[in-house]
C-alpha cells in the first residue's frame, strides 16, 4: 500500500494554508508501515508509522518514552473526519502490539490545525510539547538587576544544578525521569568544554538562572528542514531558574541577552520547545515573543491510544 500523489499534494496545500511558516511537508517517510483509512463519505487518508527504541542511558530518554510508535499523517483536506479515521486505523493496528509501560504513541502536527485537535483529544492524545519560533527584533537593554555572562567549563556544577531545577519542575506537569541528571550531565559538560552558547544570570555573584543553547542549520535535506523554515537558528534547549528567584526578572534579563546575542551572530531567529501544560512556560515564552509552530501529541503508555 502507498499514499497517493493526490493525497500528498492535498496535504502540502493544507499545511501552506494553515501557517506560512511551516516547511513543505514533502513525501511520506521512506521507512515504516503504511496505514490507509477512509472517512464515512469514502475519502481516503493515509499515514506512516515508525517505531523507535531508545536504549537505557541515551539522552533521548530525557523527553521520550523508551519505545515510541510515531504516526506521520497525510489527511489532505479531510479535517477532523480524516484524522479520526486514520487514528482509528492506528488504534486497530496497535492491537497487534504489546507495548510496555515505558512506551508512547506520538504525532507531530501543525499547532494551528484546530480540526485535528478535536480528533487527537478524542483518541486520548495530549499536547505534551510545542515547538515555538521567535523571529521578532531583539528586545531593549536587559535589566541591570542581574549580571548575564557566558558560562565557562568551571561553571559546570552551577549549570547542572540550575538545569536540574527545570527537570524537577517539569516532572510535576509532564513525564519525568529520576535519572535526568545522570542522563544530561555528560553532554552538558562536553558542551561547556566546546564553548557552546550557554549563559548564566547572576544576582550578587550567585548564579540564579541558566540558558543552555545551541545552533541548528535548517538546510535543505536536513532533519531540521522538516520542522523549521530555512536558515540558521538559535536553539534554546533549556532555561532554568533557581526556585527562590522565580518571578524576579532573572529569566527575562537572561533571555534579553540571549536574543540580542543570537541576533548579532546572524541567527534567522530562535526556537525552543515548551510544555503547554506547564503553568510557568506557557506564560513566560509567549511573553518573550514565541509563537507555536508544531505541537507534539502523545499518549503513554502506547496501549492507552483510544
Amino acid at each position: 500500500m502507498t499514499i497517493s500523489d493526490a493525497l500528498i499534494a492535498a496535504n502540502r496545500a493544507r499545511f501552506a494554508a494553515l501557517d506560512p511558516r511551516l516547511p513543505d511537508p514533502g513525501h511520506p517517510p521512506s521507512s515504516g508501515e503504511t496505514l490507509v483509512a477512509a472517512t464515512p463519505d469514502g475519502r481516503r487518508v493515509g499515514g506512516v508509522v515508525q517505531v523507535r527504541t531508545h536504549p537505557p542511558g541515551t539522552l533521548d530518554l530525557l523527553w521520550s518514552a523508551a519505545q515510541v510508535w510515531q504516526l506521520f499523517p497525510f489527511i489532505g483536506d479531510t479535517g477532523t473526519e480524516g484524522m479520526d479515521a486514520l487514528l482509528r486505523a492506528w488504534r486497530h493496528r496497535m492491537d497487534a502490539e504489546s507495548p510496555g509501560p515505558d512506551s508512547a504513541c506520538t504525532v507531530t502536527w501543525p499547532s494551528r490545525d484546530a480540526e485535528a485537535v478535536r480528533a487527537f483529544l478524542d483518541h486520548g492524545l495530549i499536547p505534551i510539547s510545542t515547538l515555538a519560533l521567535r523571529t521578532a527584533p531583539p528586545p531593549g537593554p536587559p535589566s541591570r538587576e542581574h549580571t548575564v555572562r557566558r558560562a565557562q567549563p568551571e561553571d559546570f556544577e552551577e549549570v547542572l544544578a540550575l538545569t536540574e531545577h527545570t527537570f524537577d519542575y517539569t516532572a510535576l506537569v509532564a513525564y519525568g525521569r529520576p535519572e535526568a541528571s545522570e542522563l544530561q550531565a555528560p553532554q552538558l559538560e562536553r558542551n561547556l568544554e566546546a564553548g557552546a552558547p550557554i549563559w548564566l544570570a547572576e544576582d550578587d555573584g550567585v548564579a540564579v538562572a541558566v540558558a543552555d543553547c545551541g545552533w541548528v542549520n535548517a538546510a535543505p535535506g536536513s532533519w531540521a528542514a522538516e520542522l523549521l523554515p530555512p536558515g540558521t537558528w538559535g536553539y534554546v534547549n533549556n532555561v532554568g531558574t533557581e526556585p527562590r528567584s522565580r518571578g524576579r526578572g532573572a529569566g527575562q534579563a537572561l533571555m534579553a541577552v540571549v536574543h540580542r546575542a543570537f541576533h548579532r551572530m546572524g541567527a534567522t531567529g530562535t526556537y525552543l520547545y515548551y510544555n503547554p501544560t506547564n503553568p510557568l512556560s506557557s506564560v513566560f515564552w509567549p511573553q518573550q515573543g514565541y509563537r507555536p509552530l508544531w505541537t507534539y501529541w502523545e499518549v503513554r503508555p502506547a496501549s492507552a491510544l483510544r
